[in-house]
């Protein structure tokens, strides 16, 4: 299997759709209604592209609400949107908002940029009024305590309806390519929140001693994700690890040389080591067992650390962890150290979005060049490496026991952004979302991953402003400025979303 292969595939999201109009204007307007169902099955369409619609045509009455809700309901919808289509009562379609137990986007998406003044009738100018409705739509929502989101712009055709006599033809228009865009996100963010819902964490072994900000109970991780946290042992792993044979282990060797540079002595630093072939060795057979541990438990997001007595068995698998792991976050998998269960989440979210995810924690700043180096001792999401990473022997783990093969690599150049899932003192998760920039730059050749990333702010103001919002000490980097779909996660898991540099 190639490794850029996902594991197991991220859920499609279930979209519902409707459309709203006024029936009154169904007599009075001679083909009105169908025109507008028009627009909604051309919004059906471009929702196809990125997840499962569920359009249930024009709800006009508070009937057909009701049995929208009931439509919604049994499909399993992540997400409902409403396309204001034209002016419709707030009363004929509340009960939606109100009973589907999902959230609502409302669609303001005007078809032309402009009406053929001349040529405009009543009945013309009533298929370009969808935002008529959207203002009482909003007091009618705030005033019933449910949450709402809007998207404006225009609808975005690329061909007029033979019933209209203005332009339509806007999909080229910056107006329409800036709604798709809002749209996009919030359907990618309802896929990231049901593939987190329907998902299954590992926990593999425990959380590193100390490491109070990154303890978390299983039950809220359950239920404010969704996640089912499965408990392993180190013995699971071990058994798998007794059948790897030497065929295997070679053809993932294999694997891994054409992956991954296997790096010569460090000339600084004793401790870093050109691999050794029975370290090698080593890893890859764990590499092959964790796989399999991944499909036995039909995992998709592990988290894991090990301290036991000196020199037993548990204690040389997981020295041999960290090459199997990126493997596993290349993937789609991520696989977060010491026990961080929500990092693991955080680097799920990014995963899902095809924008990587990967390990990392503040290194240290780098003031003459005005950037944080943030980085981990792996794993590492080998998606996203800037060339090829490296593999170095190190003789010694630092803070931790053991020694291995360890990863040596720097996220690709270019916009990233950082997602921290934290957690506050009532116990509710929240999610800190930075943007900054991967600069090329110097790096320890120490067999970690460092990144340089240069913020908006400088070093010093960054991280007063950061670590006032008390963010877990590590988090997932990803390529791309992806705070918007972030943000728009957070709204459907119903997370406090904060951030410093966006």
């Amino acid at each position: 299997m190639s490794i850029f292969v996902p594991n197991k595939p991220a859920k499609r999201p279930r979209i519902g759709l409707y459309s709203i109009g006024h029936a009154h204007y169904w007599n009075q307007f001679d083909g009105l209604r169908d025109r507008l169902l028009g627009y909604g099955r051309f919004l059906e369409s471009r929702l196809g592209q990125w997840g499962e619609v569920h359009y249930v045509g024009m709800v006009d009455d508070e009937s057909k609400a009701r049995r929208a809700v009931d439509q919604f309901r049994a499909a399993g919808v992540d997400l409902i949107f409403c396309h204001a289509a034209t002016y419709a009562m707030s009363g004929s379609h509340i009960a939606i908002a109100r009973d589907s137990g999902r959230p609502v986007v409302i669609l303001n998406l005007q078809p032309a940029a402009a009406m053929a003044y001349d040529k405009t009738t009543t009945g013309q100018w009533l298929a370009q009024c969808g935002s008529c409705s959207v203002p009482e739509i909003s007091n009618a929502l705030n005033r019933s305590g449910l949450d709402f989101h809007v998207v404006t712009g225009l609808l975005g055709l690329d061909r007029t309806p033979e019933s209209s006599v203005s332009d339509e033809r806007t999909a080229d228009h910056p107006e329409a390519i800036a709604a798709w865009d809002e749209i996009e996100q919030w359907v990618r963010a309802a896929g990231v929140a049901r593939t987190l819902r329907e998902g299954r964490m590992g926990f593999l072994g425990h959380t590193y001693p100390g490491m109070l900000d990154l303890y978390s109970d299983f039950t809220m991780i359950t239920a404010q994700t969704g996640m089912h946290v499965e408990l392993l042992e180190m013995c699971d792993l071990a058994r798998l690890v007794e059948g790897v044979t030497e065929g295997e282990k070679r053809a993932k060797l294999d694997e891994v040389r054409a992956m991954f540079e296997l790096s010569e002595d460090s000339p600084v630093d004793p401790l870093a080591r050109r691999p050794k072939p029975e370290q090698l060795d080593t890893a890859c057979g764990v590499a092959v067992a964790l796989e399999r541990l991944v499909r036995e438990f039909d995992l998709d997001a592990l988290t894991y650390y090990y301290r036991g007595r000196e020199g037993n068995e548990y204690e040389q698998i997981q020295e041999a962890l960290i090459l199997g792991l990126s493997l596993l976050t290349a993937q789609g998998i991520p696989c977060s150290g010491e026990g961080d269960m929500k990092t693991a989440v955080a680097m799920k979210a990014c995963d899902v979005l095809g924008v990587g995810g990967s390990y990392c924690e503040l290194v240290a700043a780098d003031y003459e060049r005005g950037t944080l180096i943030l980085g981990h001792d792996g794993p590492f999401h080998v998606v996203i490496a800037d060339g090829r990473p490296i593999l170095r022997g190190l003789g010694l783990y630092h803070g931790k026991w053991g020694a291995g093969v360890s990863v040596e690599a720097t996220v690709r150049h270019g916009p990233v952004t950082l997602l921290n899932v934290t957690q506050t003192g009532d116990g509710r998760l929240r999610t800190i979302v930075n943007h900054g920039e991967a600069i090329d730059a110097p790096i320890l050749r120490i067999g970690n991953t460092m990144t340089h990333v240069r913020f908006a702010l400088g070093p010093t103001p960054l991280m007063n402003a950061w670590f006032a919002l008390a963010p877990t000490h590590h988090c997932a980097m990803s390529i791309g400025h992806n705070g918007p779909v972030l943000k728009k996660l957070a709204t459907l898991m119903d997370w406090p979303c904060e951030s410093v540099c966006l």
